[in-house]
């Protein structure tokens, strides 16, 4: 209300000063009146002043025109008034919708911060199982490979350890084997020295001669003499034999004779078997040869 009163003082004063006019005008006539006024024991005298009626009509109008301004100014401030109310009401509406959306905006920002935050935690908490899970697969896998590392360091010194221990047994087994095979080297060298030497010794003895002539009397008295045989046949007779005697190959490489001849001489060794031992072992050849001249 204090507004309007502002906004429209010019006119209020206006309306007041005039209407003051007005009324100081009537007081003046008021007392002009009385002054000239006949007392009782004197006939009165009129002393009268003319008031034009059109002054008085225009000073009703214009009073008229007053009331009606005032009556519009006033109507003019109520709505003013009414008008500033409304809005003011709707300021206050709009403050309060601004105010209510505001603090729903703030409630579903701190809806949405506090989800954030509830999301951040489960995220934190979320991570931090992920990470402790990690770590503890981690050293999981850290032990278990140091586990493997130590099993593979520990098979590896076992296997290491096998395998010096058969390279030495394979080293003292092949020591000990050249030693015997050396030994039987040494042995047989010498075995084969005296069967040498007394192989020499049997052969350079009369022993040698008899056993060869035992052995062609024993092929000639097997041999039956073919019709083509002529005087003077003399053949050499390879002869394959086996401990014991036994014959196993004869053959006539050279030979004076014909086929018939040749073939009764083979013929003969097989007869023969099994041969004559020798007196000396030291005699005995798998392989021999000999002239086949037999006695006319």
């Amino acid at each position: 209300m204090a507004g309007v009163v502002r906004d429209y003082s010019g006119s209020i004063i206006l309306s007041i000063a005039l209407h003051g006019l007005i009324a100081g005008a009537f007081l003046v006539m008021t007392q002009i009146s009385i002054r000239h006024m006949p007392s009782a024991s004197q006939p009165l005298s009129v002393n009268a002043v003319v008031v034009d009626s059109r002054v008085i009509q225009a000073a009703a109008a214009s009073v008229e025109r007053q009331k009606n301004i005032k009556a519009e100014q006033a109507a003019a401030a109520r709505a003013a008034a009414e008008a500033r109310v409304a809005e003011e009401k709707q300021q206050v509406a709009e403050r309060e919708a601004a105010d209510k959306q505001a603090a729903a905006l703030a409630e579903a920002r701190a809806e949405e911060s506090k989800r954030v935050a509830d999301s951040k935690r489960a995220s934190d908490k979320s991570r931090s199982m992920a990470e402790a899970r990690a770590e503890q697969e981690r050293h999981a896998v850290a032990e278990a490979r140091a586990a493997a590392e130590q099993h593979a360091a520990d098979q590896k010194r076992a296997a290491d350890e096998k395998r010096a221990a058969d390279q030495k047994r394979a080293a003292d087994a092949k020591l000990a084997n050249d030693q015997r095979m050396k030994a039987e080297r040494e042995s047989e060298l010498k075995h084969q020295l005296a069967e040498e030497e007394h192989v020499r010794a049997v052969e350079a003895s009369p022993l040698r001669d008899r056993y060869e002539a035992s052995l062609r009397n024993r092929i000639t008295s097997a041999w039956i003499k073919p019709s083509s045989a002529r005087v003077g046949i003399d053949c050499l007779v390879e002869v394959t034999q086996v401990p014991g005697g036994q014959v196993t190959n004869a053959r006539v490489t050279q030979c004076n004779g014909d086929a018939a001849v040749r073939q009764s001489i083979e013929n003969a060794v097989y007869r023969a078997s099994p041969l004559p031992d020798p007196p000396d072992p030291a005699l005995f050849q798998r392989n021999f040869a000999f002239r086949f001249i037999p006695n006319e």
